[in-house]
């Protein structure tokens, strides 16, 4: 199995967690440790700790970007687009966006699959070609 040495070294756990706590990003932290994102990838499959480091970097960045916003709320030159922008592809936040049948069930996975299979159902009474 040659190759190169890897660069991980047990250290980095504690660079990400103290970079990711000041709101940086995955990307920033892979730069500040000159590797790639694959690599970055990597180790977090090969080294369990600096798995829970990212895990944790994350909460603590998103807890970061949250009080920003928090903080900033009265503050007339805030970007709130851009915040939120920023919350929505870094950390994941959507809309909320709820669904209900004109009969009134509330759509979601769960209830959606199984009105679903209820349809199918019904529909393999009377439709012979009807889904499986």
């Amino acid at each position: 199995m040659g190759g190169r040495p890897t660069k991980y070294r047990k250290e980095h756990c504690d660079v990400v967690v103290n970079l990711m706590k000041k709101g940086w990003s995955k990307v920033e932290v892979c730069a500040q440790l000159e590797i790639d994102y694959h690599t970055f990838l990597s180790w977090q499959e090969k080294h369990k700790p600096f798995l829970q480091s990212v895990k944790r970097g994350d909460k603590l960045s998103e807890a970061w970007w949250m009080g920003k916003g928090r903080i900033s709320l009265n503050d007339s030159t805030f970007n709130s687009t851009l915040w939120y922008m920023n919350m929505k592809n870094r950390h994941g936040w959507a809309d909320k966006t709820e669904l209900r049948t004109p009969d009134g069930i509330d759509l979601n996975v769960n209830t959606s699959t199984k009105w679903m299979n209820s349809v199918r159902q019904s529909l393999k009474s009377w439709l012979p070609y009807a889904p499986r």
